[in-house]
């Protein structure tokens, strides 16, 4: 079959032919349609990972059709439009992961590829109103979304939302989910483009965090303080969140891609009450959640491009401007 393959760190992905995978008992071996990528890939590709195992098919999101099974007693998947769970081995305690958990694309191979074989376990039909582009956009960031917002922040209708850094798959999820549940969202970006984006898909409004005084114009524009923030920045904006945030409310992150802040003031987080939540990935319980919510809402992921699995170097390479508005797609 045909695959990217990391060969070595900090080198342009190789497509490349490879062995097919065959599924073992409690496997099923998906033909992918569609794969996604994540700034995780990236961040392997280049050697931001610990533990990095080459040569590696990277990739956490597919959709496909199941082709075959391990064992008779999953006969009944064979056939079937499925989307791909990308945690694995969470284990039996909902509210945090396992010893054993992993994220499908590290240490083994992922979706990436024309086939696949994963734990059927992993498996939930595809929602039908998506294409396979939309279906393969959805696992690993809807289900990010999902968990924080729902699981961790016990998001509830009425709330006043704010979600961070707008454009990225997660956030665009955050946006959608809320909205879908009877929040009111507002989102920050550097991006007056991205901003106008997000209102066009329900935002209430948004504000560029590199503008002086955003933190108070955003307050007066949204008519108060919020009740939940999700982040994945981290760095000294995470001081800001703070400051945005009314007594007892929630800040949810996932991600501390600009480091970690500098001077909190742990007075602002007791004496309001904040609650500060991370979360990673999710159970099996969210991801059934996250796909059912979304077949429910006929929520449909943004796209931002579609590249042929030839072109995966520059669809790495677009992920790495930062410039996209959505999810970036890899047609196989």
């Amino acid at each position: 079959m045909n695959a990217a393959v990391i060969t070595e760190v900090k080198t342009p992905i190789a497509c490349q032919i490879v062995p097919d995978p065959v599924a073992t008992p409690g496997q099923a071996l998906v033909r992918l349609k569609a794969a996604a990528l994540n700034h995780r890939d990236l961040f392997i590709n280049l050697g931001q990972y610990a533990n990095i195992k080459l040569p590696l098919i990277p990739g956490s999101d597919g959709a496909g059709i199941v082709e075959a099974v391990g064992a008779p007693a999953d006969q009944a998947w064979v056939g079937r439009e499925v989307i791909i769970n990308p945690a694995l081995d969470w284990g039996g305690d909902p509210r945090a992961q396992g010893p054993k958990f992993r994220i499908l694309g590290l240490p083994g191979s992922g979706t990436l590829a024309g086939k696949i074989a994963i734990p059927v376990e992993n498996l939930a039909g595809k929602p039908a109103h998506l294409t396979w582009e939309q279906a393969a956009a959805l696992p690993l960031a809807g289900l990010t979304a999902w968990r924080a917002l729902f699981t961790r922040a016990q998001l509830q209708a009425g709330d006043r939302v704010l979600v961070t850094g707008i454009g990225g798959g997660a956030a665009l999820y955050a946006l959608q989910f809320a909205k879908a549940a009877g929040a009111q969202v507002w989102v920050t970006s550097s991006s007056a483009e991205k901003i106008a984006r997000a209102k066009a898909l329900g935002a209430a409004g948004g504000v560029n965090y590199r503008d002086a005084g955003w933190v108070t114009a955003l307050q007066t524009a949204a008519g108060g303080l919020f009740d939940v923030i999700v982040d994945s920045a981290g760095g000294d904006g995470f001081l800001s969140l703070i400051e945005l945030t009314k007594p007892g409310g929630r800040v949810v992150f996932f991600g501390a891609t600009t480091g970690n802040p500098k001077g909190f003031d742990l007075r602002r987080g007791f004496f309001r009450q904040i609650n500060i939540l991370g979360t990673t990935m999710g159970s099996p319980q969210d991801f059934a959640g996250m796909t059912a919510f979304v077949a429910r809402h006929q929520i449909v992921p943004t796209v931002d491009r579609v590249f042929p699995l030839a072109q995966a170097e520059q669809a790495f390479r677009h992920l790495e401007t930062a410039a996209q508005f959505g999810k970036i797609v890899v047609g196989l």
